[in-house]
């Protein structure tokens, strides 16, 4: 086990290093999961694991975040827009997000998983069903007022110019 006594001596480039190279591995650990249910019962199976898996995970990762982070729990979209970027598995990806009024877009550019894929030949990741769970789950764990709607991601792209995009609102009330 990697004590924090081993961690101090790493230098801040080292704690960088690592934990840029953790959220690649978790990444390629979700993927080399999933390309084994894909390969052994197929796309249908290996997409209701999937976002079986994101219904939990995404948002025990937000309560960590929300602690880390200290954020309150009525935390809007400021808030939600701080845990974003803490995210394990989209910190490796270049993403954008930006707030205008009571909306707030977030976009990943581009996506390990998806260039992966496209390296070995392989269809793209149907990704779309898995991350509304994935993506709301996330931002109403955050602040449970908090809405999300998919703008573009693949099967259903509407924006060429990236790999997903995400809106999040909070209801006027």
């Amino acid at each position: 086990m990697l004590t924090k006594e081993e961690l101090d001596k790493l230098t801040r480039e080292q704690l960088i290093s690592l934990l840029l190279d953790d959220s690649k591995n978790v990444i390629a650990m979700d993927g080399v999961w999933f390309q084994a249910i894909e390969k052994e019962q197929g796309m249908d199976s290996a997409m209701h694991f999937d976002e079986e898996a994101w219904k939990v995970y995404t948002k025990a990762e937000a309560r960590r975040i929300k602690k880390f982070l200290e954020l309150e729990e009525l935390c809007g979209l400021e808030g939600l827009a701080r845990a974003l970027a803490y995210r394990m598995v989209d910190r490796p990806n270049p993403s954008e997000t930006i707030i205008s009024g009571n909306k707030l877009i977030y976009t990943i550019k581009v996506c390990r998983v998806q260039e992966a894929r496209i390296r070995k030949g392989m269809p793209l990741h149907p990704c779309k069903s898995a991350a509304v769970y994935e993506y709301s789950g996330f931002a109403e764990t955050i602040d449970d007022r908090i809405k999300c709607r998919c703008i573009s991601c693949y099967p259903d792209v509407t924006d060429t110019s990236c790999s997903c995009s995400w809106e999040f609102w909070i209801d006027e009330e």
